[in-house]
């Protein structure tokens, strides 16, 4: 059939070619004079009734073998539609799970942030201990100096001896009442001064008994802090582990059902394929009707159009010289509106490298810089664009690094963390990465800034701005106050993050499902 069509139609084409072909050489030929019209004229007329153009009729088949097709899809329909809703719910079901794992880790992480913040302050409270324990010491030293001197100087004010100012003999020596008064005076005025100076040293004595009682305490609160903390991050990677076996359970049970679905699937696309061949079949005999039909009347109308479109060119050609001439002439100056010599050429292709120079790979030793434990500093020391840009830079440079839970710092990326489930059995705890909050530290220490490695506090570092105004620059949380998970934003509906266990830093269509309302902003542009 195809080559019977193929057979019939060309003639057709052969024939629509002759009929601009002779009206081509009336328009050049136009004064040669009205012969060269009829000649258009006959061939416009008799290229419709040289053979029919439309091809044989398709199979048409019956309303009852359409019926019949339709039934068989219907079966299929409510079948794979509940498989469809089961393999919605069990996605449902994996994004709560996998969120609960995200918030779990980055619980470990708060539990890590604040093991190492308590145990700052018991190293505080210790050496606080021990300084007090000092200087406690050296003032009931000096204390006992002075004791010792002022019961000397006491036993003196009874005895007679080498100058003891209140001596009885100093007393019978005076020439005067008025001597022995200024005696007493003097005696009194130096009691009265080293009583003084022992209160004071008493005082401090105290003083300093007090500091050491609230160092003592300060040092207890920091060591429970530590203890609590300690037990805080194993029950965490313990309920990681649960969590963790919930999700391959949920993931087994769904690949199970999408089997099935797809199975179903494979059914009902084979019934469709049935219903839309038949159709398909009655489909292209109407069309092939109206074609016919179509074809019939437009054979009728070119006809005449042609005619009355070669009558009226070569009329008006043959009898308006001038404008041929005035067009011409127009023509022989004008360079061709489709010609590109005249386009600038001094633009030149900006070609990125597509090299790898695996800058962080080559970044990604583990530090050995023991980091301190002092206030975080989140005043940039860039601002503007350009801030904004070092973060964007920083973190897009790390693109492709493998995801680690636990790693990466101010330097780069680091050796993960020991989680006692999914992260181990990715084998995070030896792989130099990042997890999703520790890309961020990275990204802003670039402008001065240092972030903690916990997302539930990265979400508190800057200021919270609606999402609806999110800029470059801005980082993106999830999960109840930040705590699950953190993005930066790019702009144009992107985001850097390290996603997840197996996965490597990369750029993600924004997720807007479970996002906080607010974002964070950090520098201004």
């Amino acid at each position: 059939m195809a080559g019977g069509s193929s057979t019939r139609r060309t003639p057709r084409r052969v024939r629509a070619r002759g009929l601009l072909r002779p009206r081509a050489r009336a328009f050049r030929a136009a004064g040669r004079g009205m012969v060269s019209l009829c000649a258009v004229t006959v061939v416009a007329l008799a290229a419709p009734g040289q053979g029919a153009a439309v091809p044989p009729p398709p199979p048409n088949p019956s309303d009852n073998d359409i019926a019949q097709a339709s039934a068989q899809v219907q079966q299929q329909l409510g079948a794979v539609g509940d498989l469809i809703n089961q393999v919605a719910n069990a996605n449902q079901q994996l994004a709560q799970l996998n969120a609960a794992v995200a918030a779990k880790r980055e619980q470990v992480n708060k539990a890590l942030v604040d093991l190492q913040n308590a145990r700052s302050a018991a190293d505080v409270a210790a050496s606080a201990v021990g300084t007090t324990q000092q200087a406690l010491a050296a003032a009931g030293a000096v204390i006992e100096q002075a004791r010792q001197k002022f019961d000397s100087y006491a036993s003196q004010l009874y005895t007679e001896g080498n100058g003891g100012i209140a001596s009885v003999a100093s007393f019978l020596g005076s020439g005067t009442p008025q001597d022995v008064l200024d005696r007493v005076q003097l005696m009194d005025l130096m009691t009265k001064k080293q009583q003084s100076v022992m209160d004071d040293l008493q005082r401090s004595q105290l003083e300093e008994a007090n500091k050491n009682s609230q160092a003592r305490e300060a040092k207890q609160q920091a060591d429970a802090a530590e203890a609590d903390a300690e037990a805080k991050k194993t029950a965490a990677e313990q309920a990681i582990a649960t969590v963790q076996q919930a999700v391959q359970d949920e993931m087994a049970k769904k690949q199970q059902i999408e089997q099935q679905r797809d199975a179903a699937q494979s059914q009902l696309d084979a019934a469709k394929n049935s219903v839309n061949g038949l159709e398909g079949q009655r489909d292209a005999y109407v069309a092939w009707d109206n074609q016919q039909k179509a074809e019939q009347a437009a054979q009728a109308a070119a006809a005449e159009a042609a005619k009355k479109i070669a009558l009226e060119a070569a009329a008006k050609v043959a009898a308006d010289q001038a404008a041929r001439d005035r067009a011409a002439e127009l023509a022989s100056g004008e360079r061709s509106h489709t010609s590109l010599d005249d386009q600038d050429s001094d633009s030149t292709d900006s070609t990125d490298s597509t090299d790898s120079d695996n800058s962080a790979i080559e970044a990604a030793a583990p530090s050995s810089k023991k980091k301190s434990s002092g206030s975080k500093s989140m005043v940039p020391t860039v601002t503007g664009s350009t801030a904004v840009e070092t973060v964007v830079n920083r973190g897009l440079s790390q693109l492709g690094v493998p995801y680690s839970w636990g790693g990466g710092d101010e330097n780069g990326p680091t050796l993960g963390i020991h989680d006692g489930g999914v992260a181990d059995s990715y084998g995070d705890y030896k792989k130099v990465g990042f997890d999703c909050s520790g890309l961020m530290v990275y990204a802003f220490a670039g402008i001065g800034i240092s972030l903690p490695h916990y997302s539930g506090y990265q979400y508190t570092a800057g200021e919270q701005v609606p999402s609806s105004q999110m800029k470059r620059g801005d980082m993106l949380f999830w999960g109840a106050n930040g705590s699950e998970h953190v993005a930066l934003y790019l702009g144009d509906g992107k985001m850097l993050e390290a996603p997840e266990s197996g996965d490597v830093v990369k750029i993600s269509p924004v997720r807007y499902g479970g996002m906080m309302p607010n974002v964070v902003r950090m520098v201004d542009s």
